[in-house]
This record gives structure tokens, C-alpha cells and sequence, in this order.
């Protein structure tokens, strides 16, 4: 069966440009130019098989709703209309997220094995698109694309600040656009806890709440004086679940365990090894408390947590931290000096890869993967070792993900030998909260997610990079937007094409940042240069 969409494309007055031959970002796989670019003067006619229905709507919409070049699309095509097919092709089967183009005088065919490959070539189609004096035109040319990575993620902190379900649903569109397909959520913290879960209501009655907020950077003593707080009822977090699920975005929550644990902890007091916290604090960083994981009990509070997110997320793989966990206490607790004994442990380190690793079969048991970041590994990131915190004595399980983030490229590179799949997120390449100062716009493009000395054979481990915008001194959604746009588009081209092209790059980059303009979306557009 096919399905039929028809459109007029009329009146624009949008300004004009002299536009690359491919203005598209991410850059595609292979380009061929067949010959000059094509004028659109009477509408489109849009035909996809059933399959693809779902894209064919979503093609729909972007054209009459959400790309704001080609809003006021409208009406019946007029004589000699422009067809768009959307056909299902199995050859292309190989690769999921492929898919082919072809534009020639006779018409646009998209095709693809999959509802994903065929939304990503709508995604570039989108961008082949121009407006030119009134009317439309489009390059004349085949294309063959794929990713290079399976995984290209952008996580948003709503922990430190909670930014709500319309910002979230406009950031999912943007990501989209550039071919993203995972938004990592940080849901909790120390300075909050953003899911609710029915079986524990204070996490979101006292946890999601704090009166107070530390301002001016990191040591302040400043403070705002004002409250904050917010979090997500399940249902709404199912609606932000299908409306990325529509955009082919997977979503990995990330509850953290066994540290920045303090928003948690002041909603159940018992569940910490200090355990002495009655709010949410107000200031960020590292502080001191985390789950008292040497108690049974504690445990199974986490898993009850588990089972509520699992049950609620449908992807795969769930993200529990694991980061900057201050061992201070564990050694100073009788408790877990009581675990690392019981359990043949060597040093606080080894007991949290236990802990993990406790935790990761108990996710493979509810059909998950756990997700971490490279704390999880022991190695000694933060200067732990003068304590004898950190010994190396435990493994983690290989079916953890490593969520790289911090330390010698040299441990990356271990890691990988060592069969453990990787997403490489160097802080120093890809921190969206980093001034533009520290790392500017051509930095990002420069990035590199495959170490250069790993070889070849180990190169499937390191299955995708991520982008990450930490929002302890973002407090609105025009500052995340500030530190997100243009940086992210030069994530989104390393990680599906790995293009290394600055200069043509920026020209690019010139057309979207214009369509983020029209849009509203704040960003130094100064930094496009």
C-alpha cells in the first residue's frame, strides 16, 4: 500500500545565500553532483511505502510546522508537482541507520532497510532544501550515507537545574536534526533528584527541592537566596519517551550510585554511610556522603529504584554514574570496612567495582546494560592512591559500558584491549559547560574519539562519543542554549562522519546557525568564524 501526502511550498522571503552543494551537517558519507541544482516551482508530492508511514507524517510536519525556512507549506501541489518517494530497500540492510538519495529531474527517492535510516536521509533532505528568490531548489545529486558510530549522544544535566518537558522536546528536535541518537538524562544528584518513583515519594517530595544555590563559580560562598526545584512524573517522562522515540532518539537515564548521592540521601537519611543530611544541599562539587552500600538494606532500596526506571525507560543500557566518589568515609566507616573484609576486598576502590558489578548483573537480569563512567574501572583518576584507597585488585564486569571521561588516553586505550565497549567523552574535547575560551568551537571539531595508537583490531570497541552539557552554572535554558549551540554541531559530524573539513565546515554552519536565529535558540554567533 502506499500512502499519498501532497503540499504547495509558496512564499517566502527569507534571506539568501551563496550555498555550498551540499549544505548539510553532519557531512554525508559519499556525495556524487549529478548536475545543476533543480528549481521546485509547484509543491511537492510525497509517497512512502507502508512502512514508512510514520516518517512520511513526520516529513510532513517538519515541512509545514517545524523547519522555519519552508513554513507555510500549504494546500494541493499544483500541475507537475515534485515527488518524494520513501521506499523500503533491504540491500541496505547491513547497516540500520543507512540510506540512499537520489535527486535527479524526475524526482527524490529515499531509501533505506530501516524506519531509522529512512528518517535520517528525510533529516538530510531537509538540508539539501534552499530557498532561493521566492522559490526552492535542490542539488542535483546521490548520496550514500551511515555513521561511523553507533552511538552519538548529548546529555543534559537537569540535576543541578530542572528545565521542564518543552525545553526538553525542542532540544530532542535540534538533536535529531544533526543525526543525534541518544540524549543521555543526568536525573540525579547531589543537588537534586528530577524521576519520580512511587515507591519511594520523598526522593522527589524532599529530594527535587532545595532552598538555596551556590553562585559564582566553583568555591563560592555566594548564594542565590532563592529556591529551586521541579522534577518528572513517569507519565510525563513516558511522553518525553515517545516523542523522542518518533525522532529515533534512544534516552539512557542516569541514577547516579554509589556517590552524588546527597539529594537521595536527604530524603531517607538511613540510606547514607553519614547519613546525617535533612535538605538538599545547596552547593555543587564532590561532597562527602554516598548509599551505604555495605547495607543490605540500602541495596535493596537501589534496586527497587532500578526496577522502577527499568521498568520505565525502554532502552537497553541505564547509566549509574559512579564518578567522584569520596572514599573518606567509606574508610572511616565501620560498615564498610566490615564489607571490604567480608568480601576479600583490598581498598575502598575495589569495593565500589563489587558494588557495581553486583549492580550490573542485577540490570542484565531485568534484560539491561549498565552504563558508568571510568571511575567504575578503579583506576586512580583523582589522586586517591597516597590513601591506599585504590589498589586494582577487583575487575569490573565486561558487560559494563565505559562512559570515558577523565585520565591518560592510555587508560582508554587499556580499556579497550581489554574488551570493555567504550563511548569516549574526554572532558577536555567535549565539556559543554567549558568556556568557549578553553574550548572553542574549531576544538570541538578537532576531537578525535579513536585513540591513534589503539590498534586497529581493538577499534569496535569504542562504539561512540558523547557530548556533555553539566549545568551547575546554567540556570536557565538560554544558558544551556548559549553553551550548547554551535558546539554541538561539530559533535554531530565527528560522530557520524568524522569529517575534517573546518573551513567548509563554517559555511555550513553559517545556514544552520541562521535557521537557529529564526528559531529563537540563543548562541554566540560570533563564535562561527
Amino acid at each position: 500500500m502506499k500512502i499519498l501526502f501532497s503540499l504547495l511550498i509558496f512564499g517566502f522571503s527569507q534571506p539568501v545565500y551563496l550555498l555550498p552543494a551540499i549544505n548539510v551537517i553532519p557531512y554525508p558519507q559519499e556525495v556524487t553532483i549529478m548536475g545543476d541544482d533543480i528549481k521546485i516551482t509547484n509543491g511537492f508530492i510525497i509517497e512512502a511505502d507502508e512502512e514508512f508511514s510514520g516518517i512520511r507524517s513526520f516529513l510532513e510536519k517538519s515541512i509545514t510546522e517545524i523547519d522555519p525556512v519552508l513554513s507555510g507549506a500549504t494546500g494541493l501541489p499544483g500541475q507537475g508537482a515534485f515527488p518524494i518517494s520513501l521506499r523500503k530497500d533491504q540491500s541496505l540492510s547491513e547497516r540500520d541507520e543507512s540510506y540512499i538519495i537520489d535527486i535527479s529531474e524526475k524526482g527524490i527517492i529515499i531509501s533505506s532497510a530501516t524506519e531509522k535510516g529512512c528518517f535520517y536521509g528525510v533529516q538530510t533532505l531537509r538540508q539539501l532544501i534552499s530557498v532561493d528568490n521566492g522559490y526552492l531548489s535542490i542539488s542535483y545529486v546521490r548520496i550514500y550515507d551511515y555513521p561511523d558510530f553507533s552511538w552519538r549522544a548529548y546529555l543534559l544535566d537537569e540535576a543541578r537545574y530542572f528545565f521542564g518537558m518543552e525545553f526538553v522536546k525542542g532540544l530532542l528536535e535540534e538533536l535529531a536534526s544533526m543525526k543525534f541518537n541518544k540524549l543521555h538524562w543526568h536525573l540525579t544528584d547531589d543537588a537534586g533528584w528530577r524521576v519520580e518513583i512511587k515507591e519511594y515519594p520523598r526522593l522527589t517530595s524532599v529530594g527535587a527541592f532545595r532552598n538555596d544555590t551556590q553562585v559564582g563559580g566553583w568555591g563560592s560562598k555566594e548564594r542565590s537566596g532563592n529556591p529551586h526545584g521541579g522534577y518528572y512524573s513517569q507519565d510525563e517522562i513516558r511522553e518525553i519517551i515517545e516523542f523522542a522515540s518518533a525522532l529515533q532518539i534512544d534516552i539512557i537515564p542516569e541514577i547516579e550510585m554509589p556517590g552524588h548521592a546527597s539529594a537521595a540521601i536527604a530524603a531517607y537519611p538511613w540510606i547514607g554511610i553519614i547519613g546525617e543530611l535533612t535538605e538538599v544541599p545547596a552547593e555543587f562539587g564532590k561532597l562527602p556522603d554516598s548509599y551505604n552500600i555495605a547495607d543490605p538494606a540500602v541495596v535493596e532500596f537501589l534496586q527497587h529504584v532500578l526496577d522502577e526506571i527499568a521498568e520505565l525507560f525502554p532502552y537497553e543500557v541505564i547509566h549509574i554514574g559512579g564518578d567522584e566518589v569520596l572514599f573518606e568515609a567509606w574508610a572511616e566507616s565501620a560498615d564498610m570496612q566490615s564489607y571490604i573484609k567480608d568480601h576479600d576486598l583490598l581498598s575502598p576502590a575495589d569495593a565500589q567495582i563489587h558494588f557495581t558489578n553486583h549492580i550490573s548483573n542485577y540490570l542484565n537480569g531485568r534484560g539491561k546494560r549498565m552504563m558508568g563512567w571510568n571511575e567504575i574501572l578503579g583506576d586512580n583518576l583523582h589522586g586517591f592512591d597516597e590513601n591506599n584507597y585504590i589498589t586494582g585488585g577487583a575487575t569490573l564486569s565486561r558487560d559494563a559500558i565505559v562512559h570515558f571521561w577523565k585520565g591518560d588516553i592510555e587508560l582508554l586505550t587499556r580499556a579497550a584491549e581489554s574488551g570493555y565497549h567504550i563511548v569516549n567523552s574526554l572532558h577536555s574535547e567535549t565539556y559543554l559547560d567549558y568556556t568557549y575560551n578553553s574550548l572553542p568551537l574549531k576544538r570541538f571539531y578537532g576531537f578525535e574519539p579513536v585513540p591513534a595508537d589503539l590498534d586497529e583490531k581493538y577499534h569496535e570497541y569504542i562504539i561512540g562519543i558523547g557530548t556533555q552539557m553539566w549545568t551547575e552554572w546554567t540556570p536557565t535554558y538560554k544558558d544551556v542554549e548559549y553553551q550548547t549551540f554551535p558546539r554541538v554541531a561539530a559533535i554531530a559530524e565527528i560522530g557520524w562522519s568524522g569529517r575534517r573539513d573546518y573551513d567548509d565546515f563554517l559555511k555550513r554552519l553559517l545556514i544552520m546557525a541562521e535557521n537557529w536565529k529564526r528559531k529563537g535558540i540563543n548562541f554566540p554567533f560570533e563564535q562561527i568564524k
